[in-house]
């Protein structure tokens, strides 16, 4: 029974230290779509507190150098048991 609670007990605290992410498509444009790409995030701590970071299209175009947006993606991922989240903006184009 002791051996059972340790793997419970272990399983538990792995799958609270993982963290995931996703993924999603926000906008594209009829623009080709091209070989360059930005990106731009910030955290957010405990749900209330952010980094001063700036994830919007506009700085992750200007960081990859991009004048003509092809696609804009959004990936949020959860990590340290969840109470840092990280928003990044990734822009696709020319």
């Amino acid at each position: 029974m002791k051996k059972l609670l340790s793997i419970v007990g272990a399983t538990a605290l792995v799958i609270t230290l993982v963290g995931c992410s996703a993924t999603a498509p926000v906008n594209a444009t009829s623009n080709p779509v091209g070989s360059k790409v930005g990106e731009a995030e910030t955290v957010q701590v405990l749900g209330f507190f952010f980094d001063g970071g700036d994830a919007s299209i506009k700085t992750a175009a200007k960081n990859g150098g991009i004048s003509e947006i092809s696609t804009v993606d959004s990936k949020y991922e959860l990590l340290f048991l969840n109470f840092v989240r990280r928003y990044t903006t990734i822009v696709t184009g020319e």
